[in-house]
């Protein structure tokens, strides 16, 4: 295409830029007495699996558990991978239906309770309201 007698050029190059960074937040379903979170989760939809990758590279030390009506179900109908899979591939606890008692009992180590007191703000173990 020309104009005026002068030659352009359409849509021939790209232009790579990157867009401003936007801070989200996440909010758990549940922490427990000893600091360690739970997420219950009936569908874990491919947006909750990027967060909560994003989460633990960002922040490794923070103890992040999951909890599904069915750890077996496929996280897709085209894929093989189930979400009990998944957990085990990125380094998630993870169990059936309930909170395991464990988890509970369970003590977090010094990196664990640093990092869950730098993010949520406040001291582990919480004191239980008499």
């Amino acid at each position: 295409m020309a104009r005026k007698g002068q030659p352009v050029c359409y849509e021939l190059f790209k232009i790579k830029y990157d867009p401003p960074a936007k801070t989200r937040t996440y909010t758990p379903d549940f922490v427990l007495i000893n600091g360690i979170i739970v997420e219950t989760k009936g569908r874990f939809v491919t947006a909750d699996r990027q967060k909560h990758k994003f989460i633990k590279a960002q922040y490794p030390n923070l103890v992040i558990r999951f909890v599904f009506s069915n750890p077996n179900q496929r996280i897709s109908k085209k894929s093989q991978t189930t979400y009990a899979m998944w957990c085990d591939q990125y380094g998630f606890e993870y169990a059936a239906k309930l909170i395991p008692d464990a988890w509970f009992k369970e003590s977090l180590t010094p990196s664990q309770v640093e990092a869950t007191k730098t993010v949520l703000g406040w001291t582990v173990p919480l004191k239980r309201k008499s």
